[in-house]
């Protein structure tokens, strides 16, 4: 493995160590309020984890873990905006968070080297694991448009259990394609998460127990 291998490497793993971490702090957070809590903090990292991981994604010439960020990108920033805390941010962050996709895009478009051609041509992935792939990225993301349509519902963002299954589903089937694609990066930064989402439901559900418990005549 050459210098170049491990600095794309090195930065599937730090954005894999952020969305970790992330995880990692709701988890406790929830934890120790007894119920599932969504802080800014969470989606803050998020979005910074996930530019980290478009870069890393083509880099590797991997249209499946670009296409998983696409979506997501934007319920990331629409959450730290249900927070209140999004005009809180310096002025070039905002624009600059906004506008990074779509200069990815026009990159990816125009750009001869890492462009979308030059993935697929040099893509050694088969068509049936980027399907089984990109189904996984598609169910790990509709976990998110999930859980944007139920916090708009309430006009607060917060996350439902439902959140916690998909994500279960989702990653399952991310870890299986990342073993047979032989990506470290991917399989190690699912594998905490299948134990946080895991617990996060048990909270939910014991969350929701208490409150039909509580509204009970």
């Amino acid at each position: 493995m050459d210098i170049s291998e491990l600095l794309i490497y090195g930065i599937g793993l730090l954005a894999q160590a952020l969305f970790s971490a992330r995880i990692l702090l709701q988890w406790l957070s929830s934890e120790k309020a007894g119920k599932v809590l969504s802080p800014v903090s969470f989606w803050t990292t998020s979005l910074i984890a996930s530019i980290l991981l478009m870069v890393y994604g083509a880099l590797r010439n991997d249209l499946v873990i670009i296409g998983g960020q696409a979506i997501s990108y934007f319920i990331y920033i629409r959450n730290i905006k249900l927070k209140n805390k999004w005009d809180e941010l310096p002025a070039p962050v905002r624009w600059g968070a906004l506008a990074f996709p779509f200069l990815a895009a026009a990159w990816l478009l125009w750009s001869d080297t890492y462009s979308f051609s030059y993935i697929l041509e040099h893509s050694k992935i088969s068509g049936a694991l980027i399907a089984w792939g990109g189904a996984g990225q598609i169910v790990f993301t509709l976990r998110f448009v999930y859980q944007w349509w139920y916090s708009e519902r309430v006009k607060e963002s917060v996350i439902p259990n439902g959140f916690w299954i998909i994500s279960l589903v989702g990653s399952l089937m991310i870890i299986s394609y990342a073993v047979f694609r032989l990506d470290p990066v991917l399989f190690l930064g699912q594998i905490f998460g299948v134990v946080a989402y895991s617990r996060n439901f048990i909270i939910g559900m014991r969350e929701s127990k208490a409150a039909r418990q509580t509204s009970a005549p």
